[in-house]
């Protein structure tokens, strides 16, 4: 019976005068078909390309539905393990963990990096435990956030608003007012910010800004807007910034000199000596840029009339807000860094709000300063954006020392650019634990100690090896599948080439995977910072561009667009260069083996004439093929596929493998027939009349294919004769 309908699809409803009856359901109708498989009928059954992509998917969901059913098991059980006698302590406990995990949950939102500049010394980087941080900026009245003057940077209105956010956040959860004071607007205009709170518009009023500015404070406006957080106009108004800049103070008039002006004898000058006509803010800070350029005495008293004013409004602020609520302050950096008595804002208000009510932070500063004992610390923190590029004191070092004492590791018994990296805190914890937990293996210990290219790509990838070994397990089966496809009952007399053959595709492939995959190298850095400027110029431009276009950026690295394109071409020309060699290698071989077969067998050539392939053009092809074709496809598979989705899921090994075998199966059968195309297209390989069923392996994987040409064409030649 070739197909018999059991009854037609459908859902057959139950009449109404049935439908009370308890008994009674819904049936559903299918059709089932029957059909004779090819190997009872006599039929021959030949693989086709949909039973080759569609397995692995079939497989993958297997996996994934297993899972599902696991997991459906074991829910039930855990939720009557779960369900305790006592209903009251159940529900105090569910609640303490909720508190637990709410902090850690507000912390994983912080990704970037933030520094104690009040320790002598360097600044301390912090690690993942930012609770410090939190806990001091809650217990002030005052956060200012200083933002770069000279030269914007755009990642601080992105800090900003994160850092806005979260106090937020923390504020309505201590049921405290939060404000937020904006010198880029003059005091003049705090009507038309209270306007805009009530939903009008703003943009009008500060036509002078150029337009990316109101792109870059738009968002932290709309945020403040639709949740109620106070804004504060703290700026100076312009035409008295100009004309105490033009002519000093003595040119405001008598209304302006006592609205915006210190006071004689509050400490105007007292910073200021009249012979040097330089700052106090100078003398301790002597490398800090200037904001108006050479520091004329009326630049000085400009700074001045600035700091008084801001001062001004901050202390009334803080006086509307109540002493319970907090007041964050955006003012540009040379504004807020800590210095004597009676220049910036800090030292002015700590004449009515003491220092420890006030927290200083930096953001994005160009430079560090090591403190010296005795000295006044530039800031509390010193905040940088997870984009911005770190070249030294990356990562937190106490957690680097617990670490390492946790492992019973001294740092000599590390590999040297272990110790450069640990030198200039470019290590991660993570990165260190990673290594550490890799020398649990004997021999993947060996290999990351004593090979450096090992070494980098396990530590930036410790699945690394995982994925070679799949790469060559589908190489090799597909390679000898292949062979013996094309050999048949010469599989065992022609075992020297499938051996040929073989070697090869594995050493090609090793590339393939080699090449193209993410690297975790410190040399580059510890050699920016001692390169002399020869020929390490070249070293330091190829150790900037990234081994995979698509990793992550790392601590020390700030990789554009055209970072990774030059990646992706860079890496190109090196498969390129692999392919050329192992193709001239390979017919080389073929050729040297025909020469030995005939010269033990005599009778070989009577029977066989060996067509020479053109070496050159199969060797400029097959070069060109790996370095185009086999690197993009590689470039995604390694740097998308394994580095960034498979990250997603690393807690999960067999799920990260079948990801990986599904990839790499669908990446060698996709190589294949682009090969076969060029191939065709070039003449390297002629046309069939027939085609042939099972198609042999990626030449990027296995790179068999030229060799297999060769003994195509001494067939044919035979097959003629």
């Amino acid at each position: 019976m070739d197909a018999s309908t059991v009854k037609p699809p459908g859902f057959h409803l139950i009449p109404g005068s049935y439908r009370n009856c308890v008994s009674c359901r819904r049936y559903l109708s299918f059709s089932v078909s029957c059909r004779r498989l090819p190997r009872y009928s006599g039929e021959e059954y030949q693989p086709k390309r949909r039973d080759v992509l569609i397995t692995p998917f079939l497989a993958a969901g297997a996996y994934a539905f297993r899972s599902a059913v696991a997991k459906a098991d074991e829910k039930p059980a855990l939720d009557g393990e779960a369900r305790a006698p006592e209903l009251p302590q159940q529900v105090a406990v569910s609640s303490t963990v909720e508190v637990e995990e709410d902090p850690a949950v507000k912390e994983e939102v912080i990704s970037s990096r933030i520094y104690d500049a009040t320790v002598i010394g360097e600044p301390m980087a912090l690690g993942k435990d930012k609770r410090k941080v939190w806990e001091k900026m809650m217990d002030a009245e005052i956060v200012y956030l200083g933002e770069a003057e000279q030269v914007p940077i755009r990642d601080d209105k992105e800090l900003e608003l994160e850092i806005v956010k979260i106090l937020r956040r923390r504020c309505v959860e201590a049921e405290r007012p939060i404000s937020l004071a904006l010198e880029a607007f003059p005091c003049g205009l705090q009507e038309q910010l209270n306007q805009y709170m009530e939903k009008r518009h703003l943009k009008s009023f500060v036509a002078h800004w150029p337009p990316e500015r109101w792109q870059e404070y738009e968002p932290l406006l709309t945020y403040c807007q639709e949740n109620g957080i106070r804004l504060v106009a703290c700026g100076v108004p312009l035409e008295v910034l100009r004309t105490v800049q033009a002519g000093g103070v003595s040119g405001l008039s008598k209304v302006d000199r006592t609205k915006y002006a210190p006071p004689a004898g509050s400490g105007f000058i007292s910073g200021f000596p009249s012979i040097s006509r330089r700052s106090s803010i100078d003398i301790n800070f002597p490398n800090q840029s200037a904001l108006y350029g050479p520091r004329s005495y009326l630049s000085v008293q400009a700074r001045a009339v600035e700091d008084y004013t801001m001062s001004q409004v901050i202390l009334q602020a803080v006086k509307d807000g109540e002493s319970i609520g907090m007041l964050v302050v955006v003012t540009g950096a040379s504004h807020v860094t800590y210095g004597s008595r009676g220049t910036g804002l800090p030292a002015r208000i700590s004449r009515k709000i003491q220092k420890k009510k006030q927290v200083v932070i930096l953001l994005d500063p160009e430079r560090q300063h090591i403190r010296r004992e005795g000295e006044v610390p530039v800031a509390d923190f010193l905040w940088y954006s997870a984009a911005r590029p770190c070249s030294r004191n990356c990562f937190d070092r106490a957690e680097i020392a617990r670490i390492m004492n946790a492992a019973g590791r001294k740092r000599d018994a590390l590999p040297q650019d272990l110790q450069d990296g640990l030198d200039l805190g470019l290590v991660s914890p993570e990165v260190l634990q990673n290594f550490f937990d890799l020398e649990q293996y004997p021999i993947i210990s060996e290999l990351a100690h004593h090979f450096q290219g090992f070494r980098e790509r396990l530590l930036a990838d410790p699945k690394f090896l995982n994925r070679l070994a799949i790469e060559e397990s589908i190489s090799i089966t597909t390679t000898l599948l292949a062979q013996y496809e094309r050999r048949k009952e010469n599989f065992f007399e022609e075992l020297d080439y499938v051996v040929t053959d073989t070697l090869r595709g594995i050493v090609v492939d090793f590339f393939t995977v080699w090449l193209p995959a993410p690297t975790l190298s410190f040399l580059s850095n510890v050699d920016d910072v001692n390169a002399p400027g020869s020929m390490e110029a070249l070293k330091g431009l190829l150790g900037s561009i990234p081994d995979n276009a698509f990793q992550k950026n790392l601590a020390g690295k700030d990789w554009t667009l055209s970072h990774r394109i030059a990646s992706v071409l860079v890496g190109g020309f090196k498969l390129a260069g692999v392919g050329f060699i192992s193709s001239i290698g390979a017919v080389a071989s073929s050729n040297i083996l025909y020469t030995i077969r005939k010269f033990l067998n005599p009778t070989l050539a009577s029977k066989q004439q060996n067509k020479r392939s053109p070496i050159l053009k199969t060797a400029l092809v097959y070069g060109s093929f790996l370095g185009t074709s086999a690197n993009l496809r590689y470039q995604v598979i390694a740097g998308i596929v394994e580095h960034r989705i498979s990250e997603q899921f690393s807690d999960q090994t067999l799920l990260v493998n079948m990801i990986s075998f599904v990839a790499r199966t669908i990446n060698s059968y996709w190589g294949t027939q682009q090969w076969i195309d060029l191939a065709r297209y070039t003449g390297l390989q002629a046309r069939k009349s027939k085609d042939v069923h099972f198609q042999t392996p990626d030449p990027s994987n296995s790179a068999a294919l030229e060799c297999n040409m060769i003994e195509d064409s001494k067939i044919d030649e035979m097959n003629k004769q």
